[in-house]
């Protein structure tokens, strides 16, 4: 028979963690959809010009990201007073005078104390008029590719777990990390950058989550969870979880995103992703087209994953392709 205050102490662990687990859950019930219909609709305003680097409409989104940082108090980790990470993007798909493009990543820190941190990240940038390269659309020079889906609902659903984390009164065993990466649609610049210029030390990230495109949820389709081999806890995670979605499981780390350097930085990354459209990199991907009650259960899946993982002392990194 135990010691009676081992088996207390036992007790009293389980009965935090089933508050705990309970709490989150309500949490993740409660999710803002108000918020991130909010987010995306400001994101993809035509009033941004499509968000491309350097422009300034690019900036906006940017000072918009690092104003909601600030409102939920994380804390700015660049010189210990700027959410803002600088770096010079270069665009090479297309010949334009200026190629070379002062931007950004956002960065803001929620401070659990832990000896570990989780990333969640989503880029922020567009290929604004169509300049850039990368428009589907063969008379696309000129036009406002406003990217809702890509990627204003990913930093929607960052956003959203933002202010989950901060606000839900729970001091997980992980502090987050939530990165707004510039310059992705130029070749995942800005998580290159990150990756080259880490605010946290590598040895002490636990994982890193991205959205990108999770804004149009077709069931017929269902929601890609790319990088689902890359820990050997993810399986047994995602069994323990119930969600209304559909979710393909995709097993290799890499995928055109920004969780790929992470993921070659020896790193466990899971990648939410709701697939290609017929208004991808099109001057048609408006906020109004956006599905954003699947959204918000893409974004409750995420916690769910999320809260599941905190049970883990670590997770065990495994190369899958």
């Amino acid at each position: 028979m135990l010691p009676f205050s081992l088996y207390f102490y036992r007790m009293n662990k389980v009965f935090f963690l089933i508050c705990m687990l309970w709490a989150q859950n309500t949490w993740a019930q409660n999710m803002d959809i108000k918020q991130m219909k909010k987010d995306v609709y400001f994101l993809a305003d035509d009033r941004l010009m499509g968000r491309g680097t350097g422009s300034e409409g690019n900036k906006e989104a940017a000072h918009y990201i690092a104003h909601q940082f600030k409102k939920l108090k994380l804390k700015p980790l660049i010189s210990g007073t700027s959410y803002y990470q600088p770096f010079t993007a270069t665009v090479r798909k297309v010949k334009v005078a200026d190629s070379l493009r002062p931007t950004q990543n956002i960065i803001g820190y929620l401070d659990n104390g832990a000896a570990k941190t989780i990333i969640i990240g989503a880029h922020y940038d567009h290929l604004g008029e169509g300049k850039q390269g990368s428009s589907k659309d063969s008379l696309g020079w000129g036009k406002i590719h406003n990217g809702a889906d890509d990627n204003a609902s990913g930093v929607a659903g960052m956003l959203a777990l933002a202010k989950y984390y901060s606000k839900n009164k729970i001091k997980e065993p992980y502090n987050f990390l939530f990165i707004a990466f510039g310059a992705e649609e130029l070749g995942l610049l800005g998580s290159k950058h990150y990756i080259d210029n880490p605010v946290i030390p590598m040895n002490n990230i636990e994982f890193m989550i991205n959205y990108d495109m999770i804004g149009r949820y077709n069931p017929e389709v269902g929601l890609s969870v790319i990088g689902f081999g890359t820990a050997q806890e993810w399986p047994t995670i995602f069994n323990q979880i119930s969600t209304p979605l559909k979710y393909n499981k995709k097993y290799g780390g890499k995928g055109g995103s920004d969780q790929t350097y992470f993921y070659l930085a020896g790193k466990p990354v899971l990648f939410f992703h709701t697939e290609g459209h017929e208004d991808y990199h099109m001057p048609t991907d408006d906020a109004e087209k956006v599905n954003y009650t699947d959204l918000k259960k893409i974004v409750q899946l995420t916690a769910n994953v999320i809260d599941k993982a905190t049970l883990y002392t670590q997770l065990h990194f495994q190369k899958s392709e």
